[in-house]
């Protein structure tokens, strides 16, 4: 209910250019780069973008769940309930991840038939699972987005240097061992690093077998953000009562 709220007074049109129509152009930005540039295949950037912008409703959509209430003043209320706090921000996540499944699914599709790559119909139910757990491991981060929103002011500009870290680190548009190594290593403690890469080996004919240690890694690094995240909700939590400032910066 309370995510239905984010998009309650706004029309669609204002949810399909920010969550459909963006990701398909970022994906033909750097597909034609990357023809320019005679780097990678365009199925190199497709999948890579497709699932990299996800990362946009799991950071934004999950911190305004929590920052949204801060700002109307309804956190109080909420918090103020013997509610158990696992199951009432955790449970706030599943609605995010779902419109993050979406918005990268719907990227996949598209993008593949403007750029005319062919994904083997064998690879369309593995790449849909991968896709569902970067989503989740991406929330996890958005979590942690969401509890600094319980200190600041507002996260938008948080959210989106978060959303070019991912770009850049996690070997959307650039392979991995191309990186230099800090950046490499820093990757594989990043969501969508392991998705991605796992992704990539499906639709080029791997088996889901094949690629389960990336799916189970994309999985704990997800699992560990969301920790920390609901770590950092009860601290702050804590700290904004005993300083009275849960309702303001």
């Amino acid at each position: 209910m309370s995510f239905r709220a984010l998009y309650g007074w706004l029309s669609p049109w204002i949810y399909i250019p920010g969550m459909m129509v963006a990701p398909v152009f970022q994906i033909l930005l750097f597909a034609y780069i990357g023809r320019a540039a005679h780097l990678e295949s365009d199925r190199f950037y497709v999948i890579g973008n497709a699932i990299q912008y996800a990362s946009i409703p799991c950071l934004f959509a999950m911190a305004n769940t929590i920052a949204g209430e801060r700002q109307q003043q309804t956190l109080g209320a909420i918090l103020a309930s013997p509610a158990p706090r696992l199951p009432l921000f955790l449970g706030r996540s599943l609605p995010v991840i779902a419109n993050g499944v979406v918005v990268a699914a719907f990227a996949l599709a598209v993008g593949s038939l403007i750029l005319d790559v062919h994904i083997p119909v064998s690879a369309i139910a593995p790449l849909a699972l991968v896709i569902v757990v970067a989503s989740a491991a991406c929330t996890g981060l958005g979590l942690v987005n969401a509890a600094i929103g319980l200190r600041v002011r507002e996260t938008a500009v948080l959210s989106n240097i978060i959303f070019g870290f991912l770009l850049v680190f996690c070997g959307v548009n650039v392979p991995l061992d191309a990186l230099p190594a800090g950046m490499s290593t820093i990757a594989q403690g990043l969501p969508l690093t392991h998705g991605i890469e796992a992704a990539r080996k499906l639709a080029d004919g791997h088996s889901l077998s094949s690629v389960g240690r990336l799916v189970l890694a994309e999985a704990l690094v997800g699992a560990l953000w969301a920790w920390a995240g609901y770590l950092l909700l009860r601290f702050f939590e804590v700290q904004s009562f005993r300083h009275a400032t849960l309702e303001r910066s």
